[in-house]
């Protein structure tokens, strides 16, 4: 990779907006700093080792199905020792739960061979208690049946290796794969066979993803009698989106091509983050009409690139101010994005020198001794919960409250020195987390780890706001509509944003957890319980940086991380490490990261005294070496916790919650509102690729749910008292309105305690009707009282949180709703009841 080649231009889609007043650096003026928020990063930045050593890997399969990194340039033997930063990675906790979830099942490292040039393939039959025979493919220019089946079983391994590096279990279906019925009995032959034909299907589009896999194409390397398991494993990894996706010429342009069969219905998409323009583009392939609201004035959301210059823009750099490494290439879908748009990846480099307040490098001997110790105690930490666990299960304490009692007990890093290292341990793993170590969960605080993708980390060249414009180009997106409400019940969706409405048939919200727990997205009714509790659960944390562009990389072209460490324990985050985009940004650009308390404090920071104070640290590591730190062009700070489209960076697992609360986060509600991005997906939060799966996840979601509408509503029909016309007729003439409400008095009594039919005209901007209605059951007192009340918004909240009313479409009026309906039309016609 060339580290000389202008980056691309990152500022087409960056939002103006937000932004001070650039203000150029110049050696006689104090830098000018621009406040900016900062994108997330994933919670596995910080973990340098590039190859999981313990998982077996090929040429042919990084060939096959990991994206290949561009080589770095040759560091040559350097003085500082290789770290391997564990972020968060039990190694008995692994096996164990890789044994109950399967996603962890490791294979012997086959020869390569070649995979696809079968010329048929016998899948198993007979007895359903027998061993499945699933291996009998025919090749052409086989010697001998040992050889044949030796060959085939390589084939297989690897092919399930590329199945284990997406996600997929060894030998048993995902939950998806249940729900999608893609056999007709779990467990058996047919399953055995299912696993054999996915994995195929999968491993032959990971080894070519530039080209649309068609099904005859599967079909000519398996026997025609199988065609029935093909059509369900192609199907299903088609409509999730696990073939057949991202950007190639060749994969957009069957994308034009919606699928038939599918029922046309709009869905509101909330978000054009990651996880809301892969769903968008994915809904709109499978037949649905969508539109993207989005706050800000670009895409993106968290992923946020920055164009940096100087005064001439002779000297430019691309920084990634929120998420910036893809944290393990095996299987990654942005890996895949990479490939098909020829984009180079830069693997970032293990060597991570250490240097003390005063400068001086780390001695080798301390810092392997307290690394040492620090991994320790998380062991001790780690067996202490499955003690907890096992006795009691509803305790649990911060991680960091475990982790400092231990470290008094043993008596680890009693020494000065020896502390502040352990200080830079524990802020690393705050980093990874984007919280304080206090506010942990012990005991699930890394439920994650069992699904963590394999593989280098690695930079993209000129930045991932590339993914973002290549992903929204040519989908509707309405900018600066900032969402208020949303509105839902068995006819459809109403969204408030921008002022307009905006009428749809589903929702699909893809805000941030730190949005939803502020509340600014009213959801009328409430959101469930059961959602509101895991949302306050969850933990959505902080992580802030401080990008500079320099004249000239006077740090070396060496490495790609230093860290910093402190003599105060409660600043142990600040500056702690510094990340060198000389590589990747197309300039001298160096970004130094905030993390734990001290990001909770830069915000209080003037930018300005907080790029001197990251000048100072350079100076003392450089300056005693001779080298010079020359002036910045340009400094940029983040401000993430300021952002109101995001409230922080990423998710983390609180204390008092659990990786269950992810899948919570991610439940939909009523058919009607569902729920993506990195703090609903339980096996990679916090990661870019997690919003990236989370959106395909609830698009195949929603198409689910819209298949069922048919069978649905003529189910609803036939056993509907009476037609919508017929309401639509008694609302003529109301007994009562105001605003936007109408009330149906029950004329068999003038009691304040009768009820009343009430129905809410939600008006639209999109779906082609004038409006949804809403309906509930209430009494004469409350049509009072709801009539007091000026604005309609406030009219709702008191029906829904005052009086706990259930607003529903008029098909999901209740018994006594409807008797109430018989009796108007009877008073109406002047019949005697």
């Amino acid at each position: 990779m060339e580290t000389d080649d202008p980056p691309a231009d990152v500022s087409d889609n960056v939002s103006s907006g937000n932004n001070l007043p650039n203000i150029n650096v110049n050696p006689s003026s104090p830098p000018q700093v621009i406040p900016e928020p900062i994108v997330p990063e994933s919670h596995l930045d910080n973990t340098f080792e590039p190859v999981n050593e313990s998982q077996p890997t090929s040429e042919s399969q990084i060939a096959m199905e990991l994206e290949l990194a561009a080589p770095a340039t040759d560091p040559g033997p350097p003085p500082q020792k290789k770290r391997r930063r564990r972020k968060k990675l039990f190694t008995d906790m692994i096996s164990t739960a890789a044994a109950s979830s399967r996603h962890r099942v490791l294979r012997p490292n086959p020869k390569p061979s070649t995979v696809y040039s079968y010329s048929g393939t016998d899948l198993g039959d007979g007895d359903e208690n027998a061993k499945p025979h699933i291996l009998h493919r025919r090749r052409s220019g086989s010697t001998g049946s040992n050889g044949k089946l030796s060959d085939l079983d390589k084939e297989v391994d690897i092919e399930t290796l590329i199945a284990i590096s997406v996600g997929f279990p060894v030998d048993s279906l995902t939950e998806e794969e249940i729900e999608a019925n893609v056999v007709s009995q779990i467990g058996g032959v047919e399953q055995a066979n299912y696993i054999i034909v996915r994995n195929h299907i999968l491993a032959r589009w990971r080894s070519n993803v530039s080209v649309w896999l068609t099904k005859d194409q599967v079909l000519e390397s398996i026997r025609v009698e199988h065609k029935g398991i093909v059509n369900s494993a192609y199907n299903f990894l088609l409509h999730h989106g696990y073939i057949n996706f991202g950007l190639a010429p060749a994969i957009t342009e069957m994308k034009l091509k919606p699928l038939e069969g599918i029922t046309k219905a709009n869905v509101i998409v909330i978000g054009a983050g990651l996880s809301g323009l892969v769903a968008a583009r994915q809904l709109i392939f499978l037949g649905f009409k969508v539109v993207v609201l989005e706050g800000r004035a670009r895409p993106g959301g968290r992923v946020r690139t920055k164009k940096m210059s100087g005064d001439k823009d002779d000297i430019v750099a691309a920084a990634d101010l929120g998420g910036s490494v893809l944290t393990g290439i095996n299987g990654n879908p942005l890996g895949v994005l990479a490939r098909q748009l020829g984009y180079p990846l830069h693997k970032v480099r293990d060597i991570c020198p250490l240097y003390l307040p005063n400068g001086r490098t780390v001695n080798s001997d301390i810092d392997s001794k307290v690394e040492v110790s620090f991994n320790n105690l998380l062991d001790r930490v780690c067996k202490l919960r499955q003690a907890m666990l096992e006795e009691v299960k509803s305790l649990d304490v911060s991680l960091g409250t475990a982790l400092e009692t231990f470290r008094q007990v043993y008596r680890v890093a009693e020494d000065h020195q020896e502390r502040m290292l352990l200080d830079w341990h524990l802020a690393n793993l705050e980093y990874a987390n984007a919280s304080l170590m206090s506010n942990l969960s012990m005991s699930y605080w890394d439920q994650d780890d069992p699904y963590e993708m394999g593989g280098d980390h690695c930079f993209i060249p000129g930045g991932n706001e590339r993914f973002i414009r290549a992903l929204a180009e040519n989908l509707p997106i309405f900018y600066n509509c900032p969402v208020d409400s949303v509105r839902y019940g068995s006819d459809g969706v109403l969204v408030y944003a921008g002022g307009q409405a905006y009428r749809g048939d589903m929702v699909l919200c893809t805000v941030s957890l730190g949005v939803l727990k502020k509340g600014d997205i009213q959801f009328v009714p409430e959101l469930p319980q059961r959602k509101k509790d895991a949302i306050q659960r969850l933990g959505f944390g902080l992580l802030n940086k401080v990008a500079i562009l320099f004249p000239y990389d006077f740090w070396g072209g060496d490495i790609d991380t230093f860290g910093h460490l402190t003599e105060d324990s409660t600043t142990r985050g600040e500056f702690f490490l510094f990340y060198s985009y000389s590589s990747v940004a197309g300039g001298p650009l160096l970004v130094a990261l905030v993390a734990g308390e001290a990001a909770i404090n830069f915000e209080k920071t003037s930018p300005v005294d907080a790029v001197q104070r990251v000048l100072e640290i350079l100076k003392s590591i450089f300056s005693p070496k001779g080298i010079a730190v020359p002036d910045p062009l340009q400094a940029v700070c983040t401000r993430w916790g300021q952002d109101r489209f995001s409230y922080g960076s990423y998710s983390y697992v609180a204390v008092g919650a659990s990786g269950d609360d992810y899948d919570i986060l991610a439940e939909s509600v009523g058919d009607r509102v569902f729920f993506a991005g990195e703090a609903t997906n339980k096996q990679y939060p916090a990661t870019m690729h997690g919003a990236f799966l989370s959106g395909l996840r609830e698009a195949a979601h929603i198409m689910r749910v819209a298949k069922r509408w048919p069978a649905l509503s003529a189910e609803t029909s036939n056993n509907a008292s009476e037609e919508p016309e017929d309401v639509d007729e008694l609302f003529n003439a109301p007994d009562v309105t105001f605003g936007s409400f109408s009330v149906l008095h029950d004329p068999r009594s003038t009691d304040l305690e009768s009820n009343s039919l009430l129905r809410i005209a939600l008006k639209g901007e999109i779906s082609g009707a004038d409006c949804l209605h809403v309906y509930g059951l209430i009494s004469r007192k409350q049509v009072i009282e709801l009539s007091k009340v000026v604005k309609d918004l406030d009219r709702i909240n008191m029906l829904t949180r005052d009086f706990k009313v259930r607003l529903v479409g008029r098909k999901s009026l209740c018994s006594m709703a409807k008797s109430l309906i018989t009796s108007i039309k009877s008073s109406r016609l002047g019949l005697a009841e």
